[in-house]
C-alpha cells in the first residue's frame, strides 16, 4: 500500500476493502480531498484507505485529484557512512526542494541539497524510493512528490544552512544520532531509513 502523508498521518491507496477501526474507508474516484484531510485530523482516526479496481492505477488515479508539485531531495552519506541532516521548523529533514525551469529531477536533486547546506562534491549513486505528502499554500491543498536518491559527498567544509527557508542547522550524523534524529523527523522522511 502506497502512503501519501497528511502531516505525519496517512492514506494508503489499496485495493481491498477492510472492516473500518481507528481508519475510515473511502472509494478512490470519489474521494473528497479536503474531507480526506478533515476526517485525518480527527484524534479517533489514524490513516485513510482509498480503494480502487485496479492496483496499477491507484496513484495515477490519484495524482489527479490535486496539483502536482515535483521535488528532489537526497540522502548523502559521506566517507565516515554518516548521513547529512537538516534541522528546519523543529524536525530533523533531508534536503529537498522543487524543480526549477527546465531542470531534471537528478539536476534538482543537488542544487537543493546545496543550496540548502553548502556542501558541494555530490555524486548520485542511485534513486531511492519517491514520497507522497499532501500541504497546504494559501488555503489550497497539493501533493508533492519528492523523488530521493541516494548521494555521496567527500565534502568537509563549512556548512551554510539556507536561513531563508527556515533551516537552522547541517550536521553530519552517524548511526546512533540518524535513530534519534528520527525519533523527531516526518513520516516520510522515516521510509527511506
Amino acid at each position: 500500500m502506497q502512503p501519501i502523508f497528511v502531516n505525519d498521518k496517512p492514506i494508503y491507496l489499496t485495493t481491498k476493502v477492510e472492516k473500518e477501526t481507528d481508519f475510515k474507508n473511502f472509494l478512490l474516484k470519489d474521494a473528497d480531498i479536503e474531507l480526506i484531510i478533515k476526517t485525518l485530523s480527527k484524534k479517533s482516526i489514524n490513516s485513510i484507505r482509498l480503494i480502487g479496481p485496479k492496483e496499477d492505477k491507484l496513484l495515477k488515479s490519484f495524482k489527479k485529484k490535486l496539483p502536482n508539485v515535483i521535488a528532489g531531495g537526497g540522502k548523502v552519506f559521506n566517507d565516515k557512512d554518516e548521513i547529512l541532516f537538516i534541522y528546519r521548523n523543529d524536525k530533523w529533514d533531508l534536503p529537498k526542494g522543487k524543480t526549477e525551469g527546465k531542470e531534471s529531477i537528478e539536476e534538482t536533486a543537488i542544487r537543493e541539497v546545496k543550496e540548502e547546506t553548502g556542501i558541494g562534491k555530490l555524486k548520485i549513486i542511485k534513486p531511492l524510493p519517491n514520497t507522497y505528502h499532501i500541504f497546504k499554500r494559501n488555503g489550497k491543498a497539493k501533493l508533492k512528490i519528492t523523488y530521493w536518491y541516494e548521494m555521496y559527498s567527500s565534502f568537509s567544509g563549512k556548512f551554510y544552512p539556507q536561513l531563508n527557508e527556515g533551516i537552522t542547522e547541517v550536521k553530519w550524523l552517524n548511526a546512533k544520532e540518524v535513530n534519534q534524529a528520527l525519533e523527531n523527523s516526518y513520516s516520510n522522511i522515516k521510509l527511506l531509513f
